[in-house]
C-alpha cells in the first residue's frame, strides 16, 4: 500500500492508491463500491460486530446528548444503522433525516417511511443554516475528502447549542491489538463473506474498510479540525481501545467570521 506519511488538518485522509488512482477519484470509487455491495452490507456488519452494533450505536448517541424530540441529521446514513437508533431515541422517525452519496445503500435500508433520505455529501449538505439539534455520522469519517470543509458544514447546519457525534473505528494503540483487528477485518471477514454474501465483490469492501481505518487522519487531527470549524466542547470517548466517539457542540452565540 502506497501511503503518504503526514496529512494536514484540512487535507484528505491518506489516499489508497491500490483502490483508486488519485484523491479526486475517491468519491466515484466509494459510490460505486457501496452501491454495488449494499445488499450484503447489513448482514456482514452484524457478523463483524457479533450482533452488538445496535446497542453500541444507541448508547453512543445517548452519551453524546441525543434526547427525545431533537431534530437529527445523520450524515453518511448508508443503510441506516445509526439512523434507526436515532429514530428510537428521538421518539419519531419524522424527526430524523439521512444524507448519503450512495443511493444504493439508502435503497437497501429498512428505515421507517416517515424518515427522510436525501442524496448528498458531507462537504456540501443540502440544508439551511441552524436547522438541526443533533448531527451524527457513523463510520464514514474516513471516507470524507476534506475534514475542514465537512466540519464547517456540520457547524453551519446545527442550531446554536446543537450536539454532534461522530463514530469511527481507530487502530489499537498496541501492536498485538492492531494485528488482531487487521487480520480480522482484512482476512477473516472477507473469507466469511464468500459464504453469506450475494455479490462476489463484497469482500473487497471489508478489506477496504481496514485499509481506510489505517489511512484515516489521526484522532488528534480530527479533534483539531472540529475545533477549527468553530465547534466547542470537543472530546473523544474511547470504547474497547478501538471505537472512537467524537463529541462536540455548537456554541449558543452566533459565530462571526
Amino acid at each position: 500500500m502506497r501511503l503518504r506519511k503526514s496529512v494536514p488538518v484540512h487535507a484528505p485522509h491518506i489516499p489508497l492508491t491500490d483502490y483508486y488512482p488519485t484523491e479526486a477519484d475517491r468519491p466515484a470509487y466509494l459510490r460505486r463500491m457501496f452501491d454495488d455491495t449494499a445488499e450484503d452490507y447489513d448482514r456482514i456488519e452484524t457478523l463483524l460486530a457479533w450482533g452488538s452494533g445496535s446497542r453500541y450505536r444507541r448508547d453512543a448517541l445517548m452519551r453524546a446528548g441525543l434526547k427525545t424530540g431533537m431534530k437529527v441529521l445523520d450524515v453518511g446514513v448508508g443503510t441506516g444503522l445509526v439512523a434507526a437508533q436515532a429514530c428510537l431515541l428521538t421518539g419519531h422517525p419524522a424527526l430524523v433525516t439521512g444524507v448519503d452519496p450512495s443511493p444504493g445503500m439508502m435503497a437497501a435500508s429498512k428505515l421507517p417511511e416517515a424518515m427522510t433520505l436525501i442524496e448528498g455529501r458531507a462537504e456540501s449538505l443540502p440544508f439551511p443554516d441552524h436547522h438541526f439539534d443533533f448531527l451524527s455520522m457513523g463510520y464514514a469519517l474516513r471516507h470524507i475528502s476534506d475534514l475542514g470543509v465537512a466540519f464547517a458544514e456540520f457547524e453551519r447546519v446545527l442550531k446554536p447549542g446543537g450536539r454532534l457525534c461522530i463514530l469511527e473505528i481507530t487502530p489499537a494503540q498496541n501492536r498485538i491489538g492492531q494485528w488482531l483487528l487487521r487480520h480480522y477485518m482484512r482476512s477473516v471477514i472477507p473469507l466469511l463473506t464468500r459464504f453469506i454474501s450475494r455479490r462476489k465483490d463484497t469482500a473487497t469492501i471489508w478489506r477496504y474498510h481496514w485499509d481506510s481505518i489505517e489511512a484515516c487522519v489521526p484522532s488528534e487531527q480530527v479533534m483539531a479540525a472540529l475545533s477549527a470549524a468553530g465547534l466547542t466542547e470537543v472530546k473523544r470517548h474511547l470504547t474497547l481501545g478501538i471505537f472512537s466517539e467524537y463529541q462536540a457542540s455548537k456554541g449558543t452565540a452566533a459565530r462571526r467570521d
